[in-house]
């Protein structure tokens, strides 16, 4: 249970980490609040899922309900919390998909860059294609171009987090050998 916790923990402060590393790095490159060009904390939903499977997708939940409700949005409680439900079952769907082809376990060391950019490409779909039919749902009637650069943004920030957490895998396997 103690170990669960921590994921949690860590899941959330990865990802309030990396929302407040895009906003300074790429405040410019938002689309509308909570699509951006380029997203980091996408790439750490997948991550935490892929490391850490349920208490990643509880962690995401939780965060990702915090960041809607009192930054995103506020005064739609209703896009706030179907918001936080979709960013958190989005990448723990791909997860599953990754355990089923791939064999995942909790590290990125067995999976290839092949593999990787296969499940970023299919996080960066499910995960916009989620939130764009529960929008449509609602009558949002411009949900074309805010899919397209949702699949943009959350592929460019999964790449950039997946590879960047990768590479020091495997700079930190190579000091032990």
């Amino acid at each position: 249970m103690r170990t669960e916790l921590a994921a949690v923990a860590v899941t959330i402060l990865a990802f309030l980490a990396a929302l407040a590393i895009n906003h300074w790095l790429f405040a410019s490159l938002e689309f509308v609040p909570g699509i951006n060009w380029v997203y980091l904390p996408a790439g750490v939903r997948l991550l935490a899922t892929l490391l850490y499977a349920e208490a990643g997708a509880i962690g995401l939940l939780i965060v990702s309900w915090l960041v809607s409700f009192y930054i995103f949005f506020p005064n739609d409680h209703t896009r706030a919390f179907m918001g936080g439900i979709i960013a958190a079952v989005a990448p723990y769907l791909v997860y599953l998909g990754a355990r089923h082809c791939y064999g995942v376990g909790r590290s990125l060391a067995q999976l290839s860059a092949e593999q990787l950019f296969a499940l970023s490409l299919a996080y960066s779909v499910a995960s916009p294609l989620l939130h764009h039919l529960w929008f449509a749902s609602q009558g949002e009637d411009s949900v074309l171009p805010g899919f397209s650069v949702m699949f943009v943004g959350d592929l460019t920030g999964t790449l950039l987090v997946l590879f960047m957490v990768k590479g020091v895998q495997r700079l930190l396997r190579g000091r032990r050998a």
